[in-house]
C-alpha cells in the first residue's frame, strides 16, 4: 500500500523559513514525478514545484527563488526549502507521486505535474503571519 505523509508545517513570520518533507512508504521514487502543490482556503489546488525522473525541477513563478525541491532517494523522501515565506504562502501543502505524469510545455519550459488521480498525502498546514 503506497503511503506518502508530510511534516514540517507550521507558524512562522513573514521572511521565515521552513522545510516540509514527504516521506513515502510502498512506493519508491524511480521513474515518477513527483511534486508539492497547495491549496488556501477558497482556492483552488496549484501546483508549487515539481521534479520529474531526471531531477529536472520545476517551480511556480510565485515560489521561483524562495522554494527548493529536493530528494532522497536512500530515504525516500521529498524536500521543499521554502525561504522568504510570504503570508500568501499560506496554504495547505501537499505532495504527490506520479508514474505516468504528464508533461506541460509552456514558453519553451515544460515540467512534469502529478495527476488528481494519482498517489497524495494528506497535507500539512503552513502558516505565515506578517
Amino acid at each position: 500500500q503506497v503511503q506518502l505523509v508530510e511534516s514540517g508545517g507550521g507558524s512562522v513570520q513573514a521572511g521565515g523559513s521552513l522545510r516540509l518533507s514527504c516521506a513515502a512508504s510502498g512506493y519508491t521514487y524511480s521513474r515518477s514525478c513527483w511534486g508539492w502543490f497547495r491549496q488556501a482556503p477558497g482556492k483552488e489546488r496549484d501546483r508549487v514545484a515539481s521534479i520529474d525522473i531526471n531531477g529536472y525541477t520545476s517551480y511556480a513563478d510565485s515560489v521561483k527563488g524562495r522554494f527548493t525541491i529536493s530528494q532522497d532517494n536512500a530515504k525516500n523522501t521529498l524536500y521543499l526549502q521554502m525561504n522568504s515565506l510570504k503570508p500568501e504562502d499560506t496554504a495547505m501543502y501537499y505532495c504527490a507521486a506520479d508514474p505516468l505524469a504528464p508533461v506541460y510545455c509552456s514558453g519553451g519550459h515544460c515540467y512534469c505535474s502529478p495527476r488528481p488521480d494519482s498517489y497524495w498525502g494528506q497535507g500539512t498546514q503552513v502558516t505565515v503571519s506578517s
